[in-house]
């Protein structure tokens, strides 16, 4: 097993963790996921990894069909990385050499259970994994209508267990798979607090150019429409004239249609006149920084979005959080640390963010919660102990 050490912030955790476990108890699970795009299911992929050592009776392998920002990532980490190939479900003889490839590994690595992330990977490789004995898991990251094409070709490889990121997503389970077992697992984030924070807002800001007193309103997401950009501008287009505000856009477009909505997000900014407010900072690898430097975090989604660990990170980071009542944020932000809008509605976001915006003592209520709030929803230890335990009752043939 590869083995990455962990900071000391966490070896008591680990400690008390190993103290409870049997220690006959060992399974070994393989992560298959495409690997070609890095959002959310990636971010879950990396942080299970660099988590490993608060789950140590798991030995994680991980296989992707794409090498690409994910599997270097996990490879720096030290942990087993399996590359099977491109696959085109267009290209039929792509698919059938990366399952011969999977087969080869399942037959060389013996692996309790094997973890489809999102449906795409089930369909290639589901009925290969099921074919060589291992159980076979689906986890669930959006939520699933079982309507379009994809979902339809999972439909026919029923796993043992589902996982999901959230409740809303683990209620839409049912509708590719009503009879297997779902249990909701909230992601373990890496919970470390950044050394320096007031230093660091302050550099972060210079570099920025951020003048005392404006207050900075951040958005880290995909370059999606279900991410809520533009709702975003046309709630900051009435904030205009009010308060000294700047925003940054972070993230950046990774495919042919995410570039196109990113230049509408751009044109939309320029006609309102936001061009010199809005900033858009592309690709970050330093968020953590960013929400030191910023005061707000707003993601307005459009469409009910799985679960939202952006919204922790940015509660753990001490910054009230502002999105629209729908889907997984639902089960992450109350009103002890943020404020949920109306969806659709640039009058609600715009009220709320002029409240935040206008307020210090608000902003630091609210954000003085978040942290505790993160906790109680993605402490590392507590989840990664979660992730332990349904999978020993998935390989032990147990029930939810």
């Amino acid at each position: 097993m590869f083995v990455q050490s962990m900071s000391s912030r966490y070896a008591g955790a680990i400690a008390d963790a190993a103290s409870i476990r049997p220690r006959a108890r060992r399974a070994c699970i393989l992560h298959l996921h495409a690997g070609n795009r890095y959002g959310g299911v990636e971010t879950v992929l990396a942080t299970l990894a660099r988590l490993r050592d608060l789950g140590p009776a798991l030995e994680q392998h991980f296989a992707f069909c794409f090498e690409a920002r994910l599997s270097a990532e996990l490879t720096a980490a030290g942990v087993p990385v399996h590359l099977l190939g491109p696959v085109r479900i267009s290209r039929p003889w792509t698919a059938w050499r990366a399952r011969r490839r999977l087969k080869q590994l399942l037959r060389l690595q013996h692996f309790d259970a094997v973890i489809c992330h999102m449906p795409w990977p089930l369909v290639i490789f589901g009925r290969t994994a099921r074919a060589e004995g291992s159980r076979l898991i689906f986890w669930a990251h959006g939520y699933h209508s079982g309507s379009s094409w994809l979902e339809r070709m999972a439909k026919r490889t029923v796993p043992d267990w589902a996982i999901s990121t959230s409740r809303f997503v683990g209620a839409s389970v049912a509708k590719l798979y009503p009879h297997t077992p779902v249990e909701a697992l909230y992601t373990p984030l890496a919970l470390v607090e950044v050394p320096e924070a007031a230093p660091v807002r302050t550099a972060v800001r210079q570099e920025q150019g951020v003048q005392d007193g404006q207050v900075v309103i951040l958005q880290v997401s995909r370059f999606e429409s279900l991410k809520g950009h533009i709702l975003h501008l046309q709630a900051l287009s009435q904030l205009q004239s009010k308060s000294d505000w700047v925003c940054w856009f972070v993230g950046g477009p990774q495919n042919h249609e995410e570039r196109l909505y990113f230049r509408e997000v751009q044109e939309t900014a320029n006609r309102m006149g936001l061009a010199g407010r809005v900033r858009f900072l592309g690709q970050r690898s330093d968020v953590t920084r960013l929400l030191s430097a910023a005061d707000i975090f707003c993601q307005p989604n459009q469409s009910p979005d799985a679960f939202g660990i952006v919204f922790v990170e940015a509660l753990w980071a001490g910054r009230p959080v502002v999105t629209t009542a729908l889907g997984g944020a639902l089960e992450v932000i109350n009103e002890s640390c943020g404020i949920l809008t109306e969806p659709g509605s640039p009058a609600s976001l715009a009220s709320a963010l002029d409240r935040l915006v206008q307020s210090p003592e608000l902003r630091s209520q609210l954000g003085h919660a978040g942290p505790a709030r993160a906790r109680q929803l993605c402490d590392p230890a507590a989840q990664m102990q979660a992730l332990e335990n349904l999978i020993f009752r998935v390989t032990q043939g147990g029930t939810a």
